[in-house]
């Protein structure tokens, strides 16, 4: 019996990682006025930021529906399999509570497990890649699982923004809103702490703003992968990458484009750097 590595498009895994590993991706959906698309399949993520940036649009975003989830366990059960499935934070969207009524709609609803990442995009995305390695592997159920929860205390993920608009207006911010309506007119990071969005600085300048990224993974010990996640700024995710490339092997190292349900919130310029920790002398 094979385990199943099941995610949501908000993960943010570069699609040759996604084939490589064996990872099936749930999209989610994103709406410009009536017209609804899902996240990477029916629009690419250029027309996404082509909208955002030429005429003005702003997409709202909605998680896969219970059923969405259903059908795609229903079918990936089919030949007597296990499902680990691993979501963003609960905290930053209702997919993760979607993944679970879509589990409790199918009879074979005991040969899945859901799990809260705490986490988002390639957050997300690296502890989904390690359980899919271990799965890849053999592991065991229990194993996998374990990798999942223990990687909150592993990963890091810090954003920088051009600007907040956009995710202000996504009602994303919760808590951290009251803290940072002073740092609107310079370049302002996020991070996740406790699966929710932090502030983690400031920066005055865009150059500056990523340094400090740089500088957050070069005081992190033992660093043993690392992602880099771009919308509309292609060249920096590249200059990122040139400079992070001495903290780990290039096959961990990782650059990947922001997808469209996510990619509106962060407006355009949003980049971001998630990293991952070894604290334990077995690597995944």
């Amino acid at each position: 019996m094979s385990i199943i590595i099941v995610t949501d498009s908000t993960a943010d895994i570069p699609p040759e990682l996604v084939k490589k590993l064996g990872i099936t991706v749930v999209p989610v959906y994103v709406r410009f006025g009536e017209e609804v698309f899902r996240d990477g399949i029916d629009i690419s993520q250029d027309e996404v930021y082509r909208r955002m940036l030429v005429e003005g649009a702003i997409p709202a975003t909605s998680q896969p529906s219970p059923s969405d989830f259903a059908e795609v366990y229903h079918e990936l059960l089919k030949n007597d399999d296990e499902i680990v499935s691993i979501h963003l934070s609960g905290k930053l969207s209702g997919t993760y509570n979607s993944a679970m009524n879509g589990r409790d709609l199918i009879a074979e609803k005991n040969r899945i497990v859901v799990i809260d990442s705490m986490s988002i995009s390639m957050g997300l995305g690296l502890s989904v890649m390690a359980a899919a390695r271990l799965a890849q592997a053999g592991a065991g159920t229990q194993a996998v699982i374990q990798s999942v929860n223990e990687a909150p205390a592993a990963t890091r993920i810090v954003a920088a923004f051009d600007t907040l608009k956009y995710i202000l207006r996504s009602g994303r911010l919760g808590a951290a809103k009251s803290l940072i309506g002073g740092i609107l007119n310079v370049k302002p990071m996020l991070t996740l702490r406790d699966g929710a969005f932090w502030p983690a600085g400031i920066a005055r300048t865009r150059s500056r703003a990523l340094d400090s990224l740089v500088e957050m993974v070069r005081k992190t010990p033992d660093v043993e992968e690392i992602a880099i996640v771009y919308n509309t700024v292609p060249e920096e995710a590249q200059g990122l990458r040139e400079r992070l490339s001495e903290f780990v092997d290039a096959s961990r190292l990782h650059v990947s484009r922001l997808g469209p349900a996510l990619g509106a919130h962060g407006g355009p310029g949003a980049i971001i750097v998630a990293f991952r920790q070894n604290l334990s002398p077995i690597r995944h």
